[in-house]
């Protein structure tokens, strides 16, 4: 039950913060220009990265810090990110997401240092053939581009500080493989069609949704002891 409860939860959790989030944002617009493929490798690959190590610090947290300290801690936590969800979902006014500008302006910026780069290549190469095969997907600067790109704007995201948190007071397994099939469907969708998606999934309804869970986890962890 514990594993369990900590895969429902975790799942959920993704789920309801990470649509319409930097990172989703950064895959379905990638996807919008290059394979979908080596997009979804890249950006899960570093969600992957990301949860694994959230996971193992929120289980190592209470082995280096009294348990009451992380306990109560991410208890803390989860009524600030909830009460902080709620107050940007009534306060939104519509219009284009403020997240969906800067990773619009940021691949923008990034392409152009690659026409950069192309250039000066193909002045010096003469004769060179391209890599083919799997090897080249392998080093594609796509898919090391969506890596980056996803795994920088996860760092210090809601998410991952929650999943530490989650970590901290649940089975790290049941975590750690929620969080994972959580970034799994919301990069898979964001691939496939995130743009549209997120243009017809109200952003005040996702923030409101989340805010409701984070405050739902907050209350459970408060009525909880830090043992259980």
């Amino acid at each position: 039950m514990g594993l369990l409860e900590g895969f429902l939860k975790s799942t959920a959790m993704i789920l309801v913060s990470e649509i319409g989030d930097k990172t989703f944002f950064v895959a379905a617009l990638m996807a919008m220009r290059y394979p979908r493929g080596i997009v979804f490798l890249g950006a899960h690959g570093a969600l992957v990265v990301m949860t694994v190590f959230s996971s193992f610090f929120g289980w190592a947290a209470p082995n280096l810090i009294p348990r009451a300290w992380t306990h109560n801690g991410a208890t803390l936590l989860f009524f600030i990110f909830g009460l902080r969800s709620l107050y940007d979902g009534f306060t939104h006014e519509g219009g284009e997401s403020a997240e969906l500008a800067e990773v619009e302006a940021q691949l923008e910026a990034e392409d152009k240092r690659d026409d950069d780069k192309t250039a000066k290549a193909e002045k010096t190469k003469v004769g060179k053939k391209p890599r083919e095969g799997a090897l080249s997907n392998i080093l594609s600067p796509v898919l090391l581009e969506a890596f980056s790109l996803t795994f920088l704007g996860e760092w210090g995201d809601r998410s991952q500080i929650a999943t530490i948190g989650l970590a901290a007071q649940d089975n790290v397994v049941g975590v750690a493989l929620g969080g994972i099939l959580g970034h799994a469907v919301c990069t898979g969708a964001a691939v496939i069609g995130g743009k549209h998606l997120a243009s017809r999934i109200s952003e005040r309804t996702v923030a409101l949704c989340g805010g409701m869970l984070f405050l739902i986890f907050g209350i459970h962890s408060f009525l909880s002891s830090p043992g259980e």
